[in-house]
């Protein structure tokens, strides 16, 4: 009676939309006494069970259509990657500064003794007694300059069994010595042997400076730090007349000055003492491990070797033209040369513009 029942109130529900199956089980079976069905009324139809199985697959797609990888960046990003490169600051001559900026305190030594006579000349003429006299105030000025004849002519000698550094060193003993010296002076005999003194240090590195920095300096950056011994000569001459100023109203300036002078000397022989010293003198003395730590610090491990046989090389060369003469530069072709610049310096010298 329940059953017939739920036929009425639900037909539709027991119209199957499936070829019916015979089935046993009593859940699934319903009685369809008065449903018109094609089926017997004794058939019962229940719907077959099925497992479908839903996979997701990535959808291929045809190479011609598929977008392009974004492996490489594209011209935007390599355009700013280039720029980016092209703003990266070269600091390869870095390492060698420090030995350049120190060896360059020579120079500076060598422009503030040009200038530090300029202003209290007339103080210190009368101080010592030989006011108005033009001639002493001139010897008192330029005597250094003899005194740097002699130092540039032994400079050679020294740095080839001392080496630059060691070089550097002795050199500041007559710089400091002289320039307390004439800081001291009560005559005119003492005031020109300590600017003698002072003569000889500036004679010897005026020549040392430059051997110093090329030797030291990476060649790719050698010109650049080359042109710090002529900086330290031009900021030493500018210091010196600026110190000077004070002179025009204090008569006794001119022994502050010089002191001041004893400085930089000070200076360098304590620079000295950490800096490194010439890797070609050092391999030409024999000290090769020396020297390949020297130029893996300054110029890079790869160039070790590169370096090391370019100085044996030239090592071996050496003295194979000791035959050779002062005379040749007045043979051809050298004596074009020689006579151009001497005519030109004769020319310039004698005229006024």
């Amino acid at each position: 009676m329940i059953q017939m029942l739920e036929a009425k109130a639900n037909p539709l529900l027991f119209v199957p939309k499936c070829p019916p199956v015979v089935s046993l089980q009593p859940s699934s079976t319903f009685l369809l006494n008065k449903i018109k069905n094609p089926f017997p009324p004794s058939a019962s139809c229940s719907l077959p069970i099925k497992n479908f199985t839903i996979t997701a697959a990535k959808r291929r797609q045809d190479p011609e259509l598929e977008p392009p990888e974004n492996n490489q960046p594209d011209d935007e990003n390599t355009l700013l990657t280039e720029k980016g490169d092209e703003k990266e600051v070269d600091l390869g001559w870095l390492p060698t500064f420090p030995h350049v900026l120190t060896a360059s305190m020579s120079n500076f030594l060598f422009g503030y003794h040009i200038g530090v006579m300029n202003g209290p000349i007339v103080s210190i003429a009368k101080d010592l007694g030989f006011e108005g006299n033009s001639f002493l105030e001139g010897l008192v000025v330029s005597i250094f300059i003899g005194g740097a004849f002699i130092g540039s002519i032994s400079c050679g000698s020294i740095v080839d069994k001392l080496g630059c550094r060691r070089t550097f060193q002795l050199d500041t003993i007559p710089l400091i010595l002289g320039a307390i010296v004439s800081a001291q002076a009560h005559s005119l005999d003492e005031i020109l042997f300590g600017r003698f003194l002072v003569g000889l240090g500036i004679g010897v590195n005026t020549v040392l400076v430059p051997i110093y920095i090329s030797e030291v300096s990476p060649t790719k950056y050698r010109g650049l730090l080359g042109t710090f011994s002529q900086i330290g000569t031009c900021i030493g001459i500018i210091s010196s007349l600026f110190l000077a100023i004070p002179s025009e109203n204090d008569p006794h300036w001119w022994r502050t000055l010089l002191y001041i002078a004893s400085v930089p000397g000070i200076v360098l022989a304590l620079g000295m003492q950490f800096s490194v010293d010439s890797p070609r003198w050092l391999c030409k003395a024999g000290r090769i491990d020396d020297a390949k730590e020297v130029i893996s610090q300054l110029w890079g491990p790869s160039k070790v070797n590169k370096a090391i046989e370019e100085f044996q090389s030239v090592i071996r060369n050496d003295g194979a033209d000791l035959d050779s003469s002062w005379l040749e530069l007045l043979e051809e072709p050298h004596s074009r040369g020689g006579f151009k610049v001497y005519f030109t310096f004769i020319y310039f010298s004698t005229n006024d513009f």
